[in-house]
């Protein structure tokens, strides 16, 4: 998940912040003092994080595009220059357009502004451009929220009773809010200084940028490993009392199974899974043991040669072709495969399902598959020239069937041209007329379009007065037969009205 670091480098972070018997300090030195804690976490704990920066007064400027390179970020840390006035709306419009260009709409990402709660002065102030949103037109929109999926950490180096002397909390609340609500908003605690910057950003790590380690499981076998971006809590709307559902910190393997069996699956995220090199032996190395550190082995050298079986596991889905389906929770599953970034490199995903017992129907319940080996008969047959999917559900789905859909008005009045045109050649098409009857009146009924009803069966009626002298007396006993019916039925009478009854030819005998 990219992060986007949104820095103010207007005139009022370069404030003194004055601290009794030490150097004087501006709020500016606070927040980078921050930033590069920080940075410092992600390169040693989120290496795979692309992070961009971003400084902004009454304009903003890109000082780093996307990248992995921390130091990068950290020396133009050191080198911000200052500006004049605040303007977050026009800092955002920037946001908006740098993710757009790099990553699209769909991507998710984080974006953490850190500024001093000053929201401007005048036209550009945060103040003014949240009194004026509903008197905007089409073309100059507040950009929030984004057309992407995006949370927004607000870290502001000041605290709590500074904030709430003014409105500035609530401007900063609403903001938060009209992101999405999916962020937070972070305070200095204590007086203004380096500690109280270190601990605001610490909370900030423990909330976002925390590696997920989980230990993965088959059988016997089991390795640390990390999950990369972090599995995100999932909600489910159809449940009455909605509860975020998390990935367990043990993964465990219930099988595998062919790539063409589960084919493409639409699955909520995907997530690398890394191996962890756990080397208990390895102990802390004092300042006066260098020579001794240059000759032994280090503890990467010594992870890299220990077998893992995170490693097995990958290679042998890669030979194989095949997935293995891993349990994250109570009812909730996943698939592990090997990805190819190029024809010599891939990677070992983990996709995650939708949370439920049947989230690939072509499956079936995930608890109802099992070894091949317990079957009577081999499901893929003894050549493999056959496969036991997709599983057949007892009830016939509703798309399988031809259903009359009324989109549009020239659908319905294709239907009723239909019906009237096989009523002008009975007795002929007798079984197709009342075949195409039956068919629009189970539709009406279902939508419960009496008045379609009551229509068909006047046309029927005036079509019975306009037949000719020539034609058979059969074709007008028909028609009033089944102009009839239709008027019992759009009485909403349940014994002329049932869904399930059909009409059905009027009895006549012409032969003698």
């Amino acid at each position: 998940m990219p992060t986007v670091v949104l820095m103010d480098v207007s005139l009022s972070m370069t404030r003194p912040v004055s601290v009794d018997g030490s150097e004087e300090f501006q709020r500016k030195n606070l927040a980078v003092h921050g930033l590069n804690m920080l940075f410092e976490h992600m390169a040693s704990n989120y290496r795979l994080e692309f992070t961009a920066l971003m400084a902004f007064s009454s304009l903003w400027e890109l000082l780093v595009p996307f990248t992995r390179d921390y130091n990068a970020l950290q020396e133009a840390l050191s080198n911000l220059e200052d500006y004049d006035k605040t303007c977050v709306e026009s800092a955002l419009h920037g946001v908006s357009n740098l993710v757009q260009q790099e990553w699209g709409s769909s991507c998710p990402c984080q974006l953490v502004l850190v500024t001093d709660g000053s929201l401007g002065i005048g036209k550009g102030s945060l103040r003014h451009s949240l009194q004026t949103l509903k008197l905007r037109g089409d073309d100059k929109k507040f950009p929030l929220p984004f057309p992407f999926p995006c949370k927004l950490f607000i870290m502001c180096v000041a605290n709590t009773e500074e904030l709430q002397m003014t409105d500035t909390m609530d401007n900063l609340e609403e903001l938060l809010h009209l992101s999405g609500g999916d962020g937070q908003i972070f305070t200095m605690e204590g007086p203004l200084c380096m500690k109280s910057a270190q601990a605001m950003f610490g909370r900030l790590i423990d909330h976002a940028y925390t590696p997920f380690h989980a230990v993965l499981h088959c059988g016997n076998l089991s390795s640390d490993v990390q999950v990369f971006p972090r599995p995100e809590p999932v909600v489910m709307d159809e449940e009455v009392e909605p509860m975020p559902r998390t990935v367990s910190t043990d993964l465990e393997i219930i099988g595998f199974i062919e790539i063409a069996d589960i084919s493409s699956p639409p699955v909520i995220s995907r997530h690398l899974v890394l191996p962890i090199a756990v080397n208990k032996e390895v102990d802390e190395v004092g300042a006066g043991a260098t020579d001794d550190l240059e000759e032994e082995p280090s503890a990467s050298q010594m992870a890299g040669k220990s077998p893992n079986f995170c490693v097995l596991l990958h290679g042998s889905l890669k030979v194989e072709g095949m997935v293995a389906l891993v349990q994250l929770g109570p009812e909730w599953y996943g698939m592990l495969y090997s990805q190819a970034d190029s024809k010599k490199k891939s990677n070992l995903m983990m996709s995650l399902f939708e949370p439920g017992p049947e989230p690939l129907p072509w499956l079936g319940k995930i608890s109802h598959l099992g070894p091949i080996s317990e079957a009577v008969e081999n499901p893929y047959g003894e050549d493999d020239s056959k496969s036991p999917f997709p599983v057949q559900p007892q009830v016939k789905r509703s798309y399988a069937q031809n259903v009359t859909v009324w989109i549009k008005a020239s659908g319905l009045q294709t239907d009723v041209q239909k019906i009237l045109r096989n009523a002008r050649k009975l007795p002929d098409k007798t079984q197709t007329f009342y075949k195409e009857l039956n068919r629009l009146r189970k539709a009406a009924l279902a939508f419960g379009f009496w008045e379609l009803l009551k229509g068909v069966a006047d046309l029927l009626e005036r079509e019975c007065t306009l037949l000719p002298d020539s034609a058979h007396p059969d074709a007008a006993f028909q028609l009033s037969h089944a102009a009839q019916q239709l008027k019992l039925a759009s009485t909403g009478d349940s014994q002329y009205a049932a869904f399930d009854h059909n009409i059905v030819p009027m009895h006549t005998d012409f032969s003698s």
